[in-house]
């Protein structure tokens, strides 16, 4: 919203004097909008409004404001109702400004056309305007001040409360709050307004756009010896101001783009190897590991980027060709176990017959063979085949797993499981400093997104212990979520949470969005039974049919609709299987979409806790009741005492 004031009936020293009308304040304020709508794609209001025979509005120099009238327009600039909240809203005034001292207390005014300070109308109080800046919702607040004692503005009483509640701010007054502002300087325009021009026009940058921070620079530079000095208040984040149109087209073109995985593992396809950076040495040691050994065993933490590195890393060289030398290509074959391993085996690959070609056959998140196979006989049947076609000279076997379950393979001799792996060992150690910076910085340069300095400092600090990759990749996210055009920021960083906090109070939001009645419940059945709960080790993810979470209390609509809206804010994911025994059918199976959630969401963690023993009961129960189903041989006596004992 741009005012330019240039008429004053009443407002005069004595009665007798003629009005303080003024020349330049509606010729700064059309000139301000023209150039806002030009090179800062801003919608702009104007006021004292008027059209002209083409129906196109303009400040008219003619025309006046009240105090009501701008008031009123102001609040719902800044205070506008949901949902139409702008991120960002830009005010500039040009026109008289009044100071009034009463009672030892001094407060400025941004004098309306109605103003009368002789009988106690001085127009609109910059104190005002000062609360209704830090009530407001709008995230990016701007305002620009071409009047005599608007420094009043920026006199604070405490810290600015901008900060407080994670504003970016960009506030400019012609003057402190006890001077006088020049209405013109040279030319037609108040000093403010000429200096304003001339900095917001992209061209006068080497940039390719302006921002409040070089905004200021600009003014400085231009006013460094001029008798009238104005004063600058930036806080936050920068704000793209303006900018040459197909520069940053451009721009917001390439950074439709995000070059983050959030939760999600990197996969091994023509997409994600290309963001995939800071595992080189990682990846190289898994192509030596590959070229001398038959078998490889990628363990580490949950969180610290064992699939990713094997998919977008080693497959995705081994596709390539370009480390082991060769020109065979290799087959590539990739499973997890879950609830039935040596069927899931059987049908990605058949390891009855001798292998003919080189076969690289990767069982991500080997840990299921624990989690979720609960037949030792198929365990042990699976591990056998496994490890037995290993003789097969074509065939290499790469597995990644949790180190924390590393004990469960050496608690039976599984076809000597435990040893094998310890020969044949890659631990997945954390990401150094550097290593992270390049996970960090490298996806956004390929897709034209600047990474402020001060954010990649801070998140380097923020990043803590071995599983903090995904907590990292699900902020990056986020934060391209909420990016300025082409830029990610430490303020919308810091307004997220930071990489600890972003998930859950991401998670937090979307359970709060659900309806508390119906919704809510359901959210909170499924996330519990995507709990395992470990003995002796972490909770981790379980794999649930989507039928499965149907009961008497949530019907088929209800756990469809919350199961949408968590697919859709990434909390978890929904894939196709093939039936058991039924080649034509296939299943949903729901999952979360990564084990951090269940590591650092702390209402999940609560819901957990107070119910562990109560889930316990309840899955021996289904347990049973399944393997009853399956045989028809036991009785519900039999049933009953297996579950109890």
């Amino acid at each position: 919203m741009v005012i330019g004031i240039n008429r004053y009936p009443v407002l005069k020293e004595k009665s007798d004097d003629p009005a303080q009308n003024l020349e330049a304040p509606a010729t700064d304020a059309e000139a301000i909008a023209q150039i806002l709508e030009t090179y800062g794609n801003f919608r702009v209001k104007r006021l004292p409004p008027a059209y002209n025979s083409d129906g196109v509005c303009y400040v008219d120099p003619s025309g006046s404001v009240k105090k009501m009238d701008l008031e009123r327009a102001i609040d719902q600039l800044f205070n506008p109702s949901e949902p139409y909240i702008p991120d960002t809203a830009l005010i500039f005034f040009a026109g008289h400004g009044l100071r009034k001292d009463q009672g030892g207390v001094s407060e400025s005014f941004l004098a309306t056309s109605d103003a009368y300070p002789r009988g106690g109308d001085w127009g609109l109080s910059l104190d005002w305007l000062r609360k209704v800046l830090q009530s407001s919702p709008v995230r990016q607040q701007i305002v620009w001040l071409d009047c005599c004692y608007s420094g009043e503005l920026l006199n604070f009483q405490e810290a600015d409360p901008g900060i407080a509640n994670a504003r970016d701010r960009c506030l400019i007054a012609a003057c402190r709050s006890s001077e006088l502002a020049r209405e013109k300087s040279n030319g037609k325009h108040g000093v403010l307004s000429e200096a304003l021009l001339s900095a917001l026009k992209p061209e006068n940058h080497a940039e390719s756009w302006v921002t409040n921070y070089s905004l200021v620079d600009s003014i400085n530079q231009q006013l460094k010896t001029a008798s009238q000095h104005p004063i600058f208040h930036n806080t936050g984040g920068e704000i793209i101001l303006t900018g040459q149109k197909e520069k940053i087209d451009r721009a917001v073109l390439m950074a439709q783009v995000c070059p983050y995985k959030g939760l999600a593992a990197f996969e091994f396809n023509d997409e994600d190897p290309k963001y995939f950076y800071g595992r080189t040495a990682l990846t190289d040691t898994l192509l030596d590991k590959v070229r001398l050994s038959n078998f490889v065993a990628v363990v580490g933490a949950s969180g610290s980027g064992k699939s990713s590195v094997v998919k977008a890393g080693l497959l995705h060289q081994l596709k390539l060709g370009q480390r082991l030398g060769g020109s065979e290509q290799w087959v590539i074959k990739i499973f997890r176990p879950g609830e039935h391993p040596l069927e899931k085996l059987n049908k990605t690959v058949d390891l009855q017959t001798p292998v003919s070609h080189r076969l690289i056959l990767v069982i991500d998140q080997f840990e299921e063979i624990f989690t979720l196979c609960q037949n030792e006989q198929d365990r042990q049947k699976f591990i056998k085949c496994v490890l037995g076609a290993l003789n097969k000279s074509q065939l290499t076997v790469v597995i990644t797993m949790r180190e924390d379950f590393r004990d469960k393979c050496a608690e039976q001799e599984y076809a000597g499981l435990a040893q094998k792996i310890q020969e044949n060992l890659v631990t997945v150690t954390p990401m150094n400093d550097q290593e992270l910076r390049e996970a960090i910085t490298k996806p956004a340069d390929l897709v034209g997104l600047e990474v402020q300095r001060e954010l990649i400092e801070q998140m380097l600090a923020d990043v803590e212990g071995p599983g903090s990759l995904p907590l990292l990749q699900y902020t990056l996210t986020e934060l391209w979520k909420k990016r300025e055009v082409n830029r990610l920021a430490l303020p919308e960083y810091t307004r997220l949470g930071g990489v600890k906090g972003t998930l859950q109070k991401r998670a937090d939001e979307v359970y709060e969005a659900l309806d508390p009645k119906t919704e809510q419940l359901a959210a909170k059945r499924i996330f519990i039974e995507l709990t395992h709960l470990g003995e002796g080790t972490e909770d981790t993810r379980r794999q649930v049919l989507k039928t499965d979470l149907v009961n008497a209390q949530q019907s088929a609509k209800v756990v469809e609709r919350v199961l949408m809206k968590l697919t859709e804010a990434r909390l978890v994911v929904t894939s196709k299987l093939q039936a058991r025994g039924e080649s034509e059918k296939t299943v949903t199976v729901v999952d979360v979409a990564h084990e951090a959630l269940i590591r650092h969401w702390s209402r999940l963690g609560s819901w957990v806790r107070e119910n562990r023993d109560a889930i316990r009961i309840e899955r021996r129960i289904k347990a049973a009741a399944h393997e009853w189903e399956t045989n028809k041989v036991q009785s519900r006596y039999q049933v009953h005492c297996q579950w109890q004992s």
